[in-house]
């Protein structure tokens, strides 16, 4: 239920609350923003809630109902505005996919809790720590998509934004005390750069994207891919996630055990529902992919011993600064910049700046101490 103290939160179902929602989210330099997924229970994700707050409002949108978003799209965009997010890279992943939205001007609370040290960034351990909050786990891994939502669910929901507000500002504080105002503005800006840009789907057949394949003989290899086609269309059709029709494991046994029969099924780990349901079409899989010719594996090149030993001595240089600094050493210096540091071996500042991009409080603090490393001093 919700508490007494706060105001029931605002539902937003039509174009027309979301136009009214708009104009007072705009009144405002700072607004607190966060996603509700179904990715546990569809075979295409998508958006099906989204929470803002405002010092006096806590709003929920449906995105289901409300098809056109676009009136939010300039305030997304627009620089005077600040949008805070609790581990904002799943949330602008989502709202660029579903909505093509790019956001401008962000704050992320769970990178500045990093930044400053703390040992647990969850949204639950940060609200219980500085405000004695308990935040209801239960609907973590509910389904957004469904209609009506019930009000405790609701409230799971408006509390994921409704003191996310009083955390910046607690945290904005503690940056500038401890002098990491500087680091933290800058991740936030490289991290709302990507704009939810996720990295392109692999060309690479379906096997090689499980954990466990490589231990397959190149005559397993095929059933495996055709299990793993046969499952894609399963969970489609089904709308379900992929995990939920038979999950990896299990299909690693079928194409190592190559079964002729349903009944064999279940030795390999299937219930005896799943072999009731999927036994037939499996095994067909099984045999289509007996027949097609053994896969034999391709490596990629190892990388060259002057790359790798880059890779290492940078590697060890920013765990050493992080533990001097309080915090992880992905902080200190981001994977991509690592390993295009590693890669083009840049020889002056400016080089190391173009690898850097958009970290000027970075390149300035650390920039001539990379380059020492990298030549070995």
């Amino acid at each position: 239920m919700i508490s007494p103290k706060l105001s029931p939160p605002i539902w937003v179902g039509t174009p027309l609350d979301l136009q009214s929602m708009v104009n007072q989210l705009s009144q405002h330099q700072q607004i607190a923003i966060d996603t509700e997924s179904n990715s546990l229970h569809a075979f295409r994700e998508q958006v099906c809630l989204i929470q803002f707050s405002i010092p006096e409002f806590d709003y929920l949108l449906d995105p289901l109902a409300v098809k056109d978003l676009s009136p939010l799209s300039d305030m997304f965009s627009d620089p005077k505005i600040e949008k805070t997010f609790h581990a904002a890279e799943y949330d602008l992943l989502c709202l660029k996919r579903d909505f093509d939205f790019n956001i401008v001007n962000m704050f992320d609370t769970m990178q500045a809790a990093r930044i400053l040290g703390y040992q647990s960034v969850g949204l639950n351990h940060l609200l219980f720590e500085k405000y004695k909050i308990n935040m209801d786990k239960r609907f973590q891994k509910s389904d957004w998509a469904r209609r009506p939502l019930p009000e405790d669910q609701l409230n799971y929901a408006r509390m994921d934004t409704h003191y996310l507000l009083d955390l910046r500002d607690l945290f904005f504080a503690e940056l500038v005390s401890k002098d990491l105002w500087a680091l933290a503005s800058e991740e936030f800006q490289r991290i709302s750069y990507s704009n939810g840009q996720s990295d392109q789907e692999s060309d690479a057949p379906p096997w090689q994207r499980i954990t466990g394949a490589n231990h397959l003989s190149p005559q397993q290899l095929p059933v495996l891919n055709e299990l793993l086609e046969w499952r894609q269309i399963q969970a489609e059709r089904m709308n379900r996630p992929v995990f939920k029709v038979i999950n990896n494991n299990l299909l690693l046994a079928i194409a190592q055990s190559k079964p002729n029969r349903p009944e064999d099924l279940q030795s390999s780990g299937l219930t005896v529902r799943q072999t009731q349901i999927f036994g037939n079409e499996i095994i067909a899989a099984v045999k289509k992919g007996m027949k097609k010719d053994p896969i034999k594996r391709s490596y990629p090149p190892r990388p060259d011993q002057d790359y790798l030993n880059r890779i290492e001595t940078l590697r060890l240089w920013r765990r050493q600064t992080g533990q001097k600094l309080g915090f992880e050493s992905d902080l200190v210096l981001p994977r991509p910049f690592m390993q295009s540091i590693a890669e083009k071996n840049p020889q002056t500042i400016q080089d190391l700046s173009e690898l850097m991009p958009h970290s000027p409080w970075r390149l300035e603090k650390y920039g001539q101490e990379i380059l020492n490393r990298l030549r070995g001093r």
